[in-house]
């Protein structure tokens, strides 16, 4: 098989580039290693920055997003005694959307045979062969049969455990690290949500986190050591949790119910740079991590995504050769913006095992400073629904 740009993985960054390029005309084919059903069951966050929803309005796939979506103008910090209100609609003149990131990637699966994107499902031991030169191709498995893609460029966003980062040499990249002593546990349940909007709290026990999928589908988390297990965290246990966390106002409005899902995910920030070597490109997941707690992931994807359409239309299309050398650059500018909002916000937002009385000092003080400062506000509201791409 012969294309322009060959895509690893498709997941919701992998699609979105797809459909991306295939509205300018661009011929691709996306390669994926599991299987539509295993990707549409995997539970994943929900808050869409601007630039997440523009790319859909951009390709026509946002109906069931505006009519399904909850619009958010605000979000809340909790610490302990108040609900700390970030009007984002009043500091920025925007919103976020709530909307599921597995619905977001039904909407792109559903529209790529429509759309002439071609995907393949179930390609096993995909490899990248020759990316520092002009003729790169990908190999894989499927139906007992080796497979491969000739191609002018290849895309990686097959996530941080795909094959994409790793045909980097190590001597080209580096690699930036940061891993958090606990984890989120997480709680799907088809309840109401306890508030029209996000609460982030930082109580003594732990960080807690309320938000919802739907107006009948709720999504909460507390923090808990790396050491903890799912099966030791009972419904009725984690509600509870959630209560004590969350504060009395919150717990008011809390309406249990058995789980859905439930899971630990540890926490890290991760970066890879350059996020470009020579025919390959990184997006999403395959060149970074951000903590969940910024709702940062899936819209870094999504900005990744535009820069890299942009530079790859820009090359077929207009024939600019100087579109892809400047991807990463691009890209990083606005990674590691979001990474340190992600970080301050983690750190801002929980206790961690190695803190003392002076650093919870330091956190009442910055949540005092933002509680009465517009200023400090409207920082967060801007980082928090998105930075210009």
């Amino acid at each position: 098989m012969k294309t322009q740009v060959c895509i690893i993985g498709a997941g919701p960054a992998g699609l979105l580039l797809g459909h991306l390029l295939r509205a300018e005309g661009v011929d691709c084919v996306v390669i994926e290693r599991q299987t539509p059903d295993y990707i549409l069951g995997r539970i994943r966050a929900g808050v869409l920055e601007s630039i997440t929803v523009s790319l859909m309005e951009r390709l026509g796939l946002d109906a069931r997003l505006k009519s399904e979506g909850l619009p958010h103008g605000g979000f809340n910090l909790a610490d302990g005694e108040r609900l700390i209100r970030i009007d984002i609609a009043d500091l920025t003149g925007k919103q976020v959307v709530v909307y599921g990131q597995t619905e977001l990637t039904r909407d792109l699966m559903d529209a790529a045979e429509e759309r002439g994107l071609e995907v393949v499902y179930g390609a096993a031991d995909t490899a990248l062969h020759d990316v520092e030169g002009d003729a790169p191709f990908v190999t894989y498995m499927k139906d007992g049969a080796l497979h491969r893609v000739d191609a002018r460029f290849i895309v990686g966003c097959d996530g941080f455990h795909g094959p994409s980062r790793r045909a980097i040499p190590a001597s080209v990249g580096k690699e930036y690290l940061r891993e958090y002593p606990f984890g989120w546990l997480g709680i799907l349940a088809d309840v109401p949500p306890c508030n029209h909007e996000l609460i982030y709290a930082n109580h003594e026990r732990g960080f807690a986190l309320a938000s919802m999928r739907s107006d009948t589908r709720s999504r909460y988390y507390v923090d808990v050591p790396l050491t903890d297990r799912v099966d030791e965290w009972s419904d009725d246990r984690l509600w509870d949790e959630l209560a004590v966390r969350l504060g009395p106002e919150a717990a008011a409005h809390m309406v249990r119910g058995p789980s859905i899902e439930k899971s630990i995910a540890p926490l890290r920030s991760f970066v890879f740079a350059p996020m470009r070597h020579g025919s390959l490109l990184l997006a999403g997941d395959a060149a970074h991590i951000v903590p969940p707690t910024g709702a940062k992931g899936l819209n870094l994807a999504a900005s990744d995504v535009y820069y890299a359409a942009d530079a790859l239309t820009a090359f077929f299309r207009r024939a600019d050769n100087d579109a892809i050398p400047g991807y990463s650059d691009r890209a990083l500018a606005r990674v590691w913006k979001a990474e340190r909002f992600s970080w301050s916000l983690t750190r801002l937002m929980h206790r961690f095992p190695e803190d003392g009385p002076f650093e919870r000092a330091m956190q009442v003080a910055e949540l005092d400073y933002i509680a009465s400062s517009r200023a400090m506000q409207t920082a967060i509201a801007e980082n928090y629904v998105g930075l210009p791409v």
